[in-house]
């Protein structure tokens, strides 16, 4: 943890300077980049150690954000389980409102998530959502049609988060290198094949026209399990 340290200290800093949260993409891959088998099918690939790191990295950060896959899939916590330390704020990017609402999110004795959609959604099943402790976050839809995640990182920012955490799925984690949203990629490498579902497709031109980079870079191995990691630029 001593390698992202530096950056989550500076993390209000940063929120000042750029108006959003530092944002760390944190998943688990295989040797071929593959994050599960085949889609909505959760698959665990990493190992104890690598995931008392997850963690201690969810402890560090005011907030983690997942997309709605992930939640149908995976079911998760987004909780402080391994270690001691503060749960972080659970934030699902679920345009449609299709969170289940007997999911762990909305049942489990822990912090209710912020749950971020498309403007114009049914009166009624935002209603349902807040009378379980949800706090939903209605925001504009880029020109594809997705929610606008600079906007939803600016409105992050404003509710006073200073480190958002992105664990995935898949769509969540093409679409921030996409945009250039990431700051930081801790990313764990599982010594497995699996020729299924990738972390992240193609990347195309991301707009800016040059390629992505890792800065500040480092790699440790934790049981079978090796731990890259690095400052995107």
């Amino acid at each position: 943890m001593d390698f992202i340290e530096p950056f989550l200290r500076a993390a209000p800093a940063h929120r000042c300077r750029t108006g959003r949260p530092f944002v760390t993409l944190s998943y688990a891959q295989s040797l071929d980049g593959c994050i599960s088998a085949r889609a909505g099918v959760a698959l665990a690939l990493s190992g104890r150690q690598s995931l008392k790191l997850t963690h201690r990295l969810r402890a560090s950060h005011d907030a983690i954000l997942v997309g709605i896959g992930t939640v149908l899939a995976d079911n998760p916590r987004l909780n402080v389980r391994l270690v001691n330390g503060s749960n972080p704020q659970p934030v699902v990017v679920d345009g449609r409102l299709r969170i289940p609402p007997d999911c762990k999110l909305l049942t489990q004795d822990s912090i209710a998530p912020w749950i971020v959609t498309k403007e114009d959604q049914d009166p009624a099943r935002v209603k349902s959502l807040e009378a379980r402790g949800a706090r939903i976050l209605a925001l504009p839809s880029d020109a594809h049609g997705l929610i606008h995640l600079d906007v939803m990182l600016h409105t992050l920012a404003g509710l006073g988060v200073n480190s958002l955490m992105v664990e995935g799925g898949s769509r969540i984690i093409t679409n921030f290198f996409l945009g250039r949203l990431a700051d930081y990629i801790v990313l764990t490498m599982a010594p497995v094949l699996l020729r299924g579902l990738r972390a992240v497709n193609d990347l195309g031109n991301s707009g800016a026209n040059r390629e992505l980079r890792l800065d500040n870079t480092g790699h440790k191995r934790l049981g079978d399990d090796l731990i890259l990691w690095g400052a995107l630029t």
